[in-house]
């Protein structure tokens, strides 16, 4: 059966993942180096530097399924790990997982890379 959309959508479904995409990339981006100026422990230092790149990458379009999935992760065990609110980064985990399995938009590296490809045969 084939999907709604494909994993690399135009149109106003390609828009809308571009902004889950920007949108979720700066958070992480921004939250992991708020939280990186602190001193953290060791162990939030290597969540954060996770996360970082996965913003990176998410922001991107680079290998989504991959930074979606290590984004999810990372998210849920911060929210397990650290004291405090943890509905920031079960959110952030949330877009992460979503963008994992939808895929990220015709406006991506991904797209660029691994997109529908048009042959034209000569006649």
């Amino acid at each position: 059966m084939r999907r709604l959309f494909s994993t690399f959508a135009r149109g106003l479904p390609g828009a809308g993942l571009l902004m889950l995409r920007v949108v979720a990339g700066i958070a992480l981006a921004i939250h992991g180096v708020t939280t990186l100026k602190g001193g953290p422990t060791i162990g939030v230092t290597v969540l954060q530097v996770l996360a970082i790149g996965g913003g990176i990458l998410l922001f991107a379009g680079l290998w989504t399924p991959i930074a979606g999935a290590l984004v999810a992760v990372v998210a849920l065990l911060h929210a397990l790990w650290q004291p405090g609110d943890p509905w920031v980064h079960i959110l952030l985990g949330t877009l992460g997982a979503a963008l994992a399995l939808i895929g990220p938009g015709a406006w991506s590296i991904d797209g660029r890379l691994f997109g529908w490809k048009r042959i034209d045969a000569a006649k």
